[in-house]
């Protein structure tokens, strides 16, 4: 597979047609065609049905999108690292959960870049999983793990300061007026979960009751939304602090769970792929801090 060819195949998969393709590529239809036609014998495989008007891609097309763009993406990311000489310059990839730890991790990319300003900065939002594929796959440089976390095929960095769990809730609430939230009020509590953190051994420790006491109303993965379904009085979330707007004008606020539930925080990287050398230079800046 040659990179000019996937590039090509991935700009028929976003038009949907040869012709349009063809014109955006400045190659001729018959070429085009013909690239496409080599690439599926070369792989065994058909990625598009051919109708009257339009191309519409196959499962393996599908695949091959995906793989295409992660390739072309990282021989992107190369050819920067590659041609930037003494100077350090390209993109540093990070994925992570919601964690109000990526203030530490903003603050060590702004002193990074203030020492050079050609470092870019690509962030992609995701639950443990997701950011798990992304370092499996070459995609990230970092991940932003919170607890409980398998650390045992990467190297990693823990963060000083942990996340703290709470409540998240209606001002007007009759919990609002605790400052903490205790194991039992959350008992027959309608609950929202984050997606990033299951209900583990550790957490139903602290609760002191089987996961099955609780009262969850669903799952999220995102705060602004969950928010949402809290200011229209759907539940209350279990959510990181620091992360809600619970500012004056907001209808909702942010209870602790006391005793303190908290969770650790951990910056990864794969431990069998050497880091680039802006890899290098970001993890000691975040190290000095």
């Amino acid at each position: 597979m040659e990179l000019r060819v996937l590039r090509n195949f991935l700009m028929v998969a976003r038009e949907g047609t040869l012709t349009r393709a063809a014109e955006r590529l400045f190659l001729s239809q018959p070429a085009l065609s013909k690239q496409l036609r080599e690439l599926e014998e070369e792989l065994g495989c058909t990625f598009f049905v051919r109708g009257a008007r339009h191309l519409t891609l196959t499962p393996e097309g599908h695949l091959l999108r995906t793989r295409a763009e992660e390739i072309l993406a990282l021989a992107e990311r190369a050819r920067t690292e590659l041609s930037a000489g003494e100077a350090l310059a390209g993109t540093l990839a990070i994925g992570a959960g919601e964690t109000p730890a990526m203030r530490q991790i903003a603050h060590a990319a702004q002193l990074l870049r203030a020492q050079h300003p050609a470092v870019r900065f690509s962030l992609h939002s995701g639950n443990a999983q997701d950011v798990a594929a992304r370092l499996e796959h070459g995609l990230d440089d970092f991940g932003l793990l919170i607890a409980p976390f398998e650390l045992t095929r990467y190297d990693f960095l823990r963060l000083p300061e942990p996340d703290r769990w709470g409540l998240l809730l209606r001002k007007d609430h009759p919990l609002a007026a605790k400052t903490g939230i205790a194991p039992d009020d959350l008992l027959a509590l309608p609950l929202f979960l984050s997606r990033q953190v299951r209900v583990d051994s550790d957490f139903v420790a602290w609760l002191g009751h089987p996961s099955e006491a609780l009262d969850i109303v669903g799952s999220y993965n995102l705060i602004y939304n969950v928010a949402l379904m809290v200011e229209e009085g759907l539940g209350c979330a279990l959510v990181l602090d620091g992360l809600a707007n619970t500012s004056s004008e907001s209808p909702l606020t942010f209870r602790p769970l006391f005793p303190a539930f908290t969770a650790e925080v951990a910056l990864v990287w794969e431990r069998h792929r050497p880091l680039s050398r802006l890899a290098r230079a970001f993890l000691e800046v975040l190290r000095s801090l």
